[in-house]
């Protein structure tokens, strides 16, 4: 059953029919293997009810005029395979009807489910690219596959290429892991000293794009709601300048923003999440991806 306080921007637009949006926004309170602090669960609720403080325009134009679609959250009952499979079994249908996924987590291990999905309904020739304050590339942590910080592992092992963007902790087995699989990357030591938001994919990386944003990416002075801050982590509009620089070399296909964690009584964290989904949107719309085959 859908609410205003169940879809995005209810403030301002009515829910569209299903094969009449372009966005569609799968929220997956999936929270099991966090590591420090709790929260995430309750990330893609708490954004949904901000976007009703939103405004359409989003400074440059408004995205939500292509249609957004609020999905009901997945259900996050069960072992984490089974979740994964739901997750995947969303995104088949959200591509199926040529719309485009955004994801709302919850924890990163939500990205392998719609990854899933994507390579489940036949798309193979595209790469991921990930905002992030961690690699999460471990094979496993604490013994678990679906840990949120093995996700860009299963990913990698699926043939998927990556680009990391902001990572500033690893392990020595991650960057085993990068130099295997050929992961290249921009690390916060590279790019926040500068504060560079413009760089240059590889020649050879693939022409479709999905985009990864863990909220931990950024650095805990904007965002501290999450539940593994990292200090020295990327600016507000260099965030943006990043997202836009890769939306005008390549296509994006999808992307989510995970890992939000509610602070009770701040509801400016939760307004900033929103509205970063929605500049994502809006950045993703200008680029024309909407209008690409």
């Amino acid at each position: 059953m859908t609410t205003p306080e169940t879809i995005f921007l209810a403030s301002e637009i009515e829910q569209p029919a299903f094969d009449e949006a372009a966005f569609h926004i799968l929220p997956v309170p999936f929270e099991r293997t966090v590591s420090y602090g709790g929260g995430t669960g309750l990330g893609p609720a708490a954004i949904i009810e901000a976007s009703s403080q939103l405004e359409v325009w989003d400074g440059q134009g408004k995205p939500a005029e292509r249609g957004i679609y609020t999905h009901p959250a997945v259900d996050c009952s069960g072992e984490p395979a089974a979740v994964i499979e739901r997750i995947a079994a969303a995104t088949r249908e959200i591509l199926a009807a040529g719309g485009m996924p955004v994801g709302i987590g919850g924890e990163h291990t939500v990205t392998w489910g719609i990854i899933k999905g994507y390579l489940d309904a036949g798309v193979s020739d595209f790469g991921v690219v990930q905002i992030d304050a961690h690699a999460d590339l471990r094979h496993a942590y604490e013994g678990d596959l679906y840990s949120h910080a093995s996700v860009m592992k299963r990913i990698v092992e699926a043939g998927v290429p990556l680009f990391q963007l902001g990572i500033r902790a690893y392990c020595e087995e991650e960057m085993a892991a990068r130099q295997a699989f050929n992961v290249q990357y921009l690390d916060a030591d590279m790019l926040v000293p500068q504060n560079i938001s413009q760089f240059a994919l590889p020649a050879d990386f693939p022409s479709k794009v999905f985009f990864t944003l863990d909220i931990d990416g950024m650095d805990p002075s904007i965002f501290p709601s999450t539940g593994t801050p990292v200090p020295g982590g990327l600016g507000w509009y260099q965030t943006l300048g990043l997202f836009r620089s890769v939306a005008e070399q390549r296509r994006i296909i999808g992307f989510d923003l995970l890992e939000f964690a509610p602070i009770a009584g701040f509801h400016a964290y939760e307004f900033a999440a929103s509205q970063l989904l929605y500049k994502l949107m809006g950045i993703t719309e200008r680029s024309g991806a909407l209008d690409q085959p």
